[in-house]
């Protein structure tokens, strides 16, 4: 008896359009069911992004690259002891741990006389820990560049807070810790289905425990198949000099301008 004759895929007549997105668009059929590598390539993505989620942050690697860029950090922790209880009280994730605490109560008192840092930087893993380690660095130099070529504003910058298990609003405790006038929180995002890795940048104005979603604003989808890191340093410092004139985050700040034309800096070998 011959064997039955594989269903013959039939493409969509609408799949040039795959080129402009990584959605799943046009995947075509076979009889009337979805193609077998379509619907294995979902089961792997769906795979890499429960992957992401549980993925340790290893923040020791940021250190020495983030002090060639010289930043020094700090080593921080959120009150959620762990992955799960993480994922389970997202407020734990919201503040920092008694030892972080104490740690930047020390830092505090060091440096009680110098004059506010006019930024803060956070990097934490959010809900994905490879968007952090892969995409935050980039992000920093390009940033970093842009600020030091600032012929209007100069910018002092406090040492680079590294949080394990952290969420957005930690970021409010460590700029207010640190005194510094902006905190800008670099975080994994939610990972989807075609983004396991994106990161995203999220900044307030005089940062002080219990702010809300509000009064931040957010630049979303930074990765190299979104929105590109020098793309979005050049956003954010962008926003952040507007931030400073009006003094002000949040809803009240809208981002007015075109960056589709801005090109990476070429920036220094290391």
């Amino acid at each position: 008896m011959k064997p039955a004759a594989a269903p013959t895929v039939t493409p969509a007549a609408w799949r040039g359009l795959q080129r402009f997105t990584d959605a799943r668009i046009a995947l075509g059929r076979a009889g009337s069911s979805q193609p077998t590598a379509a619907h294995l390539a979902f089961q792997l993505a769906h795979a890499q992004a429960r992957d992401a989620v549980h993925l340790a942050f290893e923040p020791g690697s940021l250190v020495d690259p983030l002090q060639a860029l010289g930043l020094p950090s700090l080593r921080l922790h959120s009150a959620a002891s762990d992955r799960s209880t993480y994922l389970q009280r997202p407020d734990l994730g919201r503040r920092l741990d008694p030892a972080s605490a104490r740690m930047l109560q020390r830092w505090q008192a060091v440096h009680a006389g110098d004059a506010p840092p006019d930024l803060a930087f956070v990097i934490a893993d959010g809900l994905s820990a490879a968007a952090a380690m892969h995409h935050a660095l980039p992000l920093m130099a390009q940033l970093l560049q842009r600020l030091q070529n600032d012929a209007q504003q100069r910018w002092a910058i406090a040492p680079v807070a590294l949080v394990e298990q952290g969420r957005v609003a930690i970021g409010d405790e460590i700029g207010a810790a640190l005194r510094a006038r902006t905190v800008v929180v670099l975080i994994g995002e939610r990972p989807g289905l075609s983004s396991p890795d994106s990161l995203g940048i999220y900044f307030t104005w005089a940062p002080q425990v219990g702010m809300n979603d509000a009064q931040r604003n957010c630049i979303s989808n930074v990765r190299d198949a979104g929105l590109p890191p020098a793309q979005a340093a050049a956003r954010l410092h962008a926003l952040l000099a507007r931030s400073r004139v009006l003094q002000l985050s949040g809803v009240a700040l809208k981002d007015e301008r075109d960056d589709s034309t801005a090109a990476p800096l070429r920036l220094p070998a290391r």
